[in-house]
């Protein structure tokens, strides 16, 4: 994602999300990395209407150098936005703690999906309530850095 300098970031206009991500962000990933124990980063999107940044707090796991996110959106038979977004434009902007990268995301095969979805169950069981729930498929995310983080 090409990131204009000093480009305006908007955040999730969900008000404990904004406010996890600026304490994410005022502590350099210490206060929010682990919110109430479980790992979470924090992901930027272009807009696929506005063409605007987007960043929002997700939970993830990881597979080798790959950081996995669940788009459950907690179970609802619709889509989050962030991954409307990324499926429009899939280079993303990611912070994990105090490391911030340029990325691409992708969204895991069917087959993929079956052997990385018991990797997030264990991170947030919920998961698994989430898709008993919903009538959707709910898509699994691959992250893969596209340059060395900072």
């Amino acid at each position: 994602m090409e990131q204009r300098h000093e480009e305006e970031i908007s955040d999730s206009p969900t008000g404990w999300v904004a406010k996890h991500v600026r304490d994410y962000l005022a502590s350099d990933g210490d206060k929010g990395h682990l919110y109430h124990g479980i790992p979470t980063l924090l992901l930027t999107t272009r807009g696929r209407k506005s063409g605007k940044l987007r960043r929002t707090a997700l939970i993830y796991g990881t597979d080798g150098g790959r950081h996995l996110l669940v788009a459950s959106n907690g179970g609802s038979a619709e889509h989050p936005a962030w991954y409307l977004n990324l499926t429009a434009e899939p280079d993303v902007h990611v912070q994990v703690g105090a490391e911030k990268f340029a990325a691409r995301a992708r969204t895991a095969s069917a087959e993929e999906k079956t052997s990385l979805w018991p990797i997030m169950v264990k991170v947030f069981p919920t998961y698994d309530r989430y898709q008993a729930k919903t009538p959707r498929d709910i898509p699994l995310v691959i992250i893969e850095p596209t340059e060395r983080p900072e």
